[in-house]
């Protein structure tokens, strides 16, 4: 017996995160009925995580216009454009509002095990492209659940899966062991709790990025105040004229300027820089940790690690579903390739929509984080622009689908958030951006072309 006809099943869109609720926004205005599953309690759970830190884009980059106009009717009114939200302030003043909205287009605790073709799993081909997906959900109180859906939009995100010490990617020696002393997170040293933890202490911060710029600017500012406080930086590279971002070319001027906060850090010798070091394993001297790299080069004990490697998709509960993955960044093989961060920060990432997300699997998308695998060259635009595209070709309008248009803000490094508690604080290092944003459009015919 043949399944109901898909048009009359919901998309599953998995993550009430901000790229998961503008695809339910998208596919509302498309006049498609969605359905959102969120794990957590709340509408953005992962971002109120790190609700203590405030992005480097502004109110203006990250409300979604299909969104807006989905709180229109209840006399929801955008913040500022040109102020910089904190993560908390994302969630409760746009996230929450908009999920208020969806009402029961959205089921909170509904965490998803696995996905697959109804009756039919990875290997068999037999009429696969025509039945339904079904959904299979564990609920916070341990009942579980199936569900069919005509289309399934992954925007699950990378935030459960953070990168280990490990140079090679795996957990370093001893890792868990002492994971009592080991945070994957930026500190919120507004905390007393989490303030304590760190004054007076010696902290290893690994990584490059944004938030590995943002918990050492933290902590410098820290050890101003508390004799004691130092931090040991590591990277597992060495230091170039690019380590530190775009500094004032960079038109993200918050982006900048942390770059340029974690170089004061290091230069006011707040923090010591360790480079071309690559964990190994982690050793336990008394209270304290030692961390040893291949080449057997063993630094001084610290109290405390913070380990900012990065995040990875968690790919296990799509493992029946046929899908199309580069092997090095676990993003969409169509999209690799125009955001390798060996070549792109997120202001070059080329424009791209349904054409680069597309899988051997007919009707399955990873979007936002999740699309971009290990890369860290996101931006909340480009999510939106995705949803966008994918919303309009499951309505069957191609044309659309495929005119993707964006301008995005270039230099600098991406893939963390700024760290201002007063926007004016980021303004005050603009201006010296030598180049307009480069406004880049997608054709059908240049859809899988290169950067």
């Amino acid at each position: 017996m043949n399944a109901p006809a898909d048009i009359e099943l919901p998309v599953v869109v998995i993550g009430a995160g901000p790229i998961g609720l503008a695809a339910a926004a998208h596919l509302i205005d498309q006049g498609i009925e969605p359905l959102v599953l969120e794990a957590g309690p709340v509408a953005g759970s992962a971002v109120r995580d790190w609700s203590h830190v405030r992005l480097f884009s502004t109110w203006g980059e990250v409300v979604d216009p299909a969104a807006e106009k989905l709180l229109a009717p209840t006399g929801w009114v955008k913040p500022d454009e040109a102020t910089y939200p904190t993560g908390g302030e994302w969630a409760e003043e746009y996230l929450q509002p908009l999920a208020a909205v969806l009402g029961e287009r959205l089921r909170f605790g509904a965490r998803v095990t696995g996905v697959s073709r109804l009756g039919r799993d990875r290997v068999v081909d037999a009429d696969r492209d025509t039945q339904p997906f079904t959904v299979h959900i564990a609920h916070t109180d341990g009942s579980e659940e199936r569900l069919t859906a005509r289309a399934v939009i992954d925007a699950s995100g990378t935030w459960s899966t953070p990168g280990p010490i490990g140079g090679d990617g795996l957990p370093a020696l001893g890792e868990r062991s002492a994971g009592d002393r080991i945070s994957y997170r930026v500190p919120d040293l507004k905390d007393p709790a989490v303030r304590a933890r760190y004054t007076g202490r010696r902290t290893a911060v690994i990584g490059s990025g944004a938030s590995a710029f943002t918990a050492l600017a933290y902590l410098a500012d820290l050890a101003k105040g508390e004799p004691g406080t130092h931090t040991t930086w590591i990277l597992r590279r060495g230091i170039s004229g690019s380590t530190f971002g775009g500094g004032e070319a960079d038109q993200l001027p918050a982006r900048g300027a942390l770059g340029l906060a974690a170089k004061a850090a290091v230069d006011h010798g707040y923090a010591d820089a360790v480079t071309g070091f690559r964990t190994t394993a982690v050793e336990q001297t008394g209270d304290q940790l030692v961390l040893v790299a291949e080449d057997g080069r063993r630094l001084d004990p610290v109290d405390e690690v913070i380990v900012l490697t990065g995040f990875r998709p968690d790919l296990t509960f799509l493992d029946e579903l046929r899908l199309g993955l580069d092997e090095r960044l676990q993003a969409p093989t169509g999209l690799a390739p125009l955001i390798d961060p060996n070549q792109h920060s997120c202001g070059t990432v080329y424009p791209h929509g349904v054409n680069e997300l597309a899988h051997p699997e007919k009707d399955v998308y990873l979007v936002g984080m999740k699309s971009y695998g290990r890369a860290p060259t996101f931006l909340a635009m480009t999510g939106y622009e995705q949803v966008r595209s994918i919303a309009a070709a499951l309505a069957g309008d191609m044309e659309a689908a495929e005119r993707v248009e964006l301008t995005l803000p270039e230099t600098g490094v991406c893939g963390g958030a700024g760290l201002f508690d007063e926007p004016d604080a980021a303004e005050a290092t603009g201006g010296g951006c030598c180049a307009a944003p480069a406004t880049l459009a997608i054709g059908a015919p240049a859809a899988s072309g290169g950067c």
